[in-house]
């Protein structure tokens, strides 16, 4: 990008009209200049980070304090960060949530929370799974708490979230990486679902060439999800049962224990990918911005492929 490129509609008039070589190289410098541009104030904002700057602010506190505050998905794919910034230094760390944030999302989709992206009855069914994990020293809602390191910031620094890997989008802000192909997530698994299919299905992130009364033939299968969303599936898998749970933590145990997980872009398959069971993932292919890691992962987006991988297991 040119660094003293700025866009100037009448000199792309008159480029277009008189100079076509020149015109073309207008619309290059134009298009990198939408792309880069925000990236360039979020960094002239100082708003990245490193490790070691991350340890200074932190260097008279007890603990380190890591915000968030977006979707239930998008905390459990915040995990492999803090369990590696638990990993190289010796201060415990928290999480704190802010909740009612407002979430924008496109028309004629539908979120579980309406228009905010964490409420406090998300934040009361996601606490048991969290504070389960060796990792995490304790979770707290925002008030007024000293914040070292801000996982929100991945939202204004411009990068495209409707593409890529949710597990990776704070990897760029805050300068940790993870290995996100092991598991990040622990539970005690369920024993009563060892032969079960579990499978989860939201109202957003629906692949159309997708078909699943297919499944009907298997006998051992179970709902986890919305009471709306499993009324939806029930339509085509008549027999489909429904699993309802009183928290995340029970959630996670569930699918743990259980012989193959299918989901697409939603919550539940957020915590199969942190436990890394056997697992497959629906992709809408509008937006591929999940994808399995490591062992006992897989993805598909035509029917003839779900179908086979199901066959497998």
């Amino acid at each position: 990008m040119q660094k003293n490129f700025k866009p100037n509609n009448l000199k792309k008039i008159w480029l277009k009209l008189t100079q076509k070589e020149k015109y073309k190289k207008y619309k290059q410098h134009y298009s990198h200049h939408k792309l880069t541009s925000k990236l360039q104030k979020f960094v002239g904002a100082n708003l990245d980070t490193t490790i070691d700057e991350i340890f200074i602010k932190a260097e008279n506190d007890p603990a380190i304090n890591v915000l968030h505050n977006g979707n239930a998905g998008d905390i459990i794919y915040c995990l492999p960060l803090l369990k590696r910034l638990c990993e190289i230094n010796p201060k415990p760390v928290n999480l704190i949530l802010k909740i009612n944030e407002p979430l924008k999302i496109s028309d004629g989709y539908e979120h579980p929370l309406g228009n905010v992206m964490l409420n406090q009855k998300m934040v009361d069914n996601i606490i048991p799974l969290l504070t389960a994990q060796s990792y995490i020293n304790k979770v707290e809602i925002f008030e007024e708490h000293l914040i070292h390191l801000d996982l929100t910031l991945f939202r204004k620094a411009g990068f495209a979230l409707d593409k890529g890997d949710i597990a990776r989008w704070n990897f760029f802000t805050s300068g940790i990486n993870a290995n996100i192909s092991e598991a990040w997530l622990k539970v005690k698994p369920d024993p009563e679902f060892a032969d079960f299919i579990v499978l989860s299905r939201s109202s957003r992130y629906n692949n159309a060439l997708i078909d699943y009364s297919f499944l009907s033939k298997y006998a051992q299968i179970v709902f986890v999800g919305v009471k709306a969303e499993y009324e939806e599936m029930k339509k085509c898998i008549p027999g489909l049962r429904w699993r309802q749970v009183n928290d995340f933590l029970e959630l996670a145990e569930i699918i743990a224990g259980c012989k193959l997980f299918i989901g697409n872009q939603s919550f539940p398959y957020s915590i199969a990918e942190g436990l890394k069971v056997r697992r497959l993932l629906e992709v809408f292919y509008q937006i591929p911005n999940v994808m399995p890691e490591g062992g006992n992962g897989y993805d598909f987006c035509f029917q003839k492929h779900f179908e086979w991988l199901v066959e497998q297991f």
